[in-house]
């Protein structure tokens, strides 16, 4: 299943695609696409519907993000071995953690905010997993049957604030619109193998990041059983796997973001996204 959430920013509804990729109107019987929702028992109940008697939504207008909350999002840095030789840095042993602050969440299409008294501004694709039960000391084997599902996100980060002030990185990860997901949010039955995904990222309409996730220097299952060591991760929690190369802070001379940059971000089979950045007001 594929489902969306749609309308004015605060008052969004939940969807469903339809076979003709057209939204239908699933609030009646799925209010919020967040926590509970996306256990197998939720989702099992939805997928029973007859999609077509749900009614059509002619207009859906502003697509919202695919999640109407989120606990915990956590992140993956670099999990795409070009890009961590593009940040200068060697191949991580285990998984290197870190976390936005879930205010970050934003609609695949509303504009990314480029904050107050950056410079550095950047763009990175990412896979992001959906977890859909609690899951803590799972193996790698059992992984995948705690992943609800996945979606497309963008992991904008402000390269000043995360690398060169001093603390965590979380501080380059977390302004307002800082995390655009969706426009999907992509049931795991659709996903049969999350390791053979096309990834990319277009500035300004020039491809700047085009990889697989079979590039993934930890795969899905490794980083959900990774995680599930230190942390109970909950329904909901989303977990951005990391970005190949690419990004802004490699390039040669180095690029980043500014007024009037349109950003198109697509996961394979997971849709597209489309932002266009603007100044704080």
């Amino acid at each position: 299943m594929k489902l969306i959430r749609y309308g004015a920013l605060g008052a969004e509804k939940t969807g469903m695609l339809d076979g003709d990729g057209k939204v239908r109107d699933l609030s009646a019987h799925l209010p919020e696409l967040s926590g509970a929702a996306l256990t197998a028992e939720s989702l099992d109940a939805v997928r029973a519907l007859d999609v077509n008697s749900l009614p059509l939504v002619a207009e859906p207008g502003r697509i919202g993000s695919c999640l109407a909350s989120v606990p915990n999002f956590f992140c993956i840095g670099l999990n795409y071995a070009l890009h961590a030789k593009e940040s200068g840095m060697d191949a991580p042993t285990e998984p290197v953690v870190f976390s936005k602050a879930t205010s970050a969440l934003s609609g695949p299409f509303d504009d990314v905010i480029i904050p107050r008294n950056s410079t550095k501004g950047d763009w990175e694709v990412e896979l992001g997993v959906v977890i859909g039960r609690e899951a803590l000391y799972v193996s790698e084997e059992d992984a995948l049957d705690y992943v609800a599902g996945y979606c497309t996100v963008n992991d904008v980060s402000e390269r000043e604030f995360q690398i060169e002030k001093l603390g965590q990185w979380i501080k380059g990860k977390s302004a307002p619109t800082f995390a655009p997901i969706g426009p999907w949010f992509v049931t795991a039955d659709e996903v049969p193998d999350p390791q053979a995904l096309d990834v990319s990222l277009s500035l300004n309409g020039d491809v700047v990041q085009n990889s697989n996730t079979a590039d993934m220097i930890f795969s899905v299952r490794e980083i959900v059983s990774y995680l599930s060591q230190f942390m109970k991760l909950q329904p909901g929690d989303i977990i951005a796997t990391g970005t190949p190369s690419g990004v802004g802070m490699g390039m040669n001379p180095q690029r980043f973001l500014r007024p009037g940059d349109v950003m198109e971000v697509t996961v394979q089979g997971l849709g597209t996204q489309r932002q266009e950045t603007v100044a704080a007001s």
